[in-house]
């Protein structure tokens, strides 16, 4: 790889209150020198590369368990790492940014490896998938963006408020689970950083998806050969649920895991049964 592994995040608590893993900070450049890349990583055994939704990387505590039987990458998408805004202005667009994780598999040196996303990661994900089947082996879809229906449209994150948002993610807002993951600090100063840099993230990734998609996967998701896990909470208002039907259509094959007590991010209200659904798919 060519770069050393630096310190990463401290220890902080996971949702339950459990420790999570810490992992390291694997420093790139890649996109002839424009775009200093930071990948986390953390774990031992077969690669897992995660790509995280809008608002940028949270190291929360899935990932650390999924850590416990594989070696995960989880890249931070262009723009989005703290102290490096501008990087975003060398990726144009949506096909950029699948060549440029092109670039940061080789960089890796990873051949195959499992690859798993988030709302926009998911996104991502299948692209790669559909443009380069032969660097997938395994893919699983977290509640992905990418498909369009007109009669149940995909919540407009890039214009809601805070709020809204955060009551169409969570099957219950009010619990302790889903309060936690949208805290934000309570300090003047830390606060206001967290808010630029979510904000800044959601700009960064609204790049490739203004207006919110359709941006054409429906058109090459056919390309996909990974076998697929579909993961889903029933009480999605992001995306909504029968979305995950619109995804099976086009991926017959897919296996799809349904959570009843979870909305856009079942990682977080249902963090053991979606681990482990993914463990057991992954095996």
């Amino acid at each position: 790889m060519g770069e050393p592994l630096v310190a990463g995040e401290a220890w902080r608590q996971a949702q339950g209150g459990d420790s999570v893993m810490a992992p390291k900070d694997l420093v790139l450049t890649l996109w002839r020198g424009q775009v200093e890349t930071h990948v986390k990583v953390a774990g031992n055994g077969p690669p897992l590369v995660y790509f995280h939704g809008a608002e940028g990387l949270k190291w929360d505590g899935w990932l650390s368990r999924l850590a416990e039987r594989h070696t995960v990458y989880a890249p931070e998408h262009p723009g989005t790492s703290p102290g490096l805004p501008n990087t975003i202005e060398a990726i144009d667009s949506l096909w950029e940014l699948v060549l440029f994780y092109d670039e940061l598999f080789e960089a890796l040196g990873l051949e195959r490896p499992a690859v798993m996303g988030h709302s926009f990661g998911g996104m991502v994900a299948a692209e790669i998938a559909a443009t380069r089947p032969e660097r997938v082996g395994k893919l699983v879809l977290v509640s992905p963006v990418g498909l369009w229906r007109e009669d149940v449209p995909v919540f407009n994150w890039m214009i809601s408020s805070r709020e809204q948002l955060f009551q169409a993610s969570f099957h219950d807002p009010r619990s302790e689970k889903a309060q936690r993951a949208f805290a934000f600090p309570t300090d003047p100063g830390p606060l206001q950083d967290a808010i630029i840099q979510q904000t800044w993230s959601l700009a960064c990734t609204g790049k490739f998806t203004w207006p919110i998609p359709d941006k054409g996967l429906k058109r090459r998701i056919h390309r996909i050969k990974a076998p697929t896990l579909l993961v889903w909470g029933r009480s999605d208002r992001v995306v909504p649920v029968v979305y995950a039907e619109e995804f099976r259509k086009h991926l017959p094959q897919a296996q799809v895991r349904l959570f009843e007590h979870s909305g856009h991010l079942p990682y977080i209200e249902e963090e053991e049964g979606v681990t482990a659904a993914i463990e057991e798919f992954l095996r």
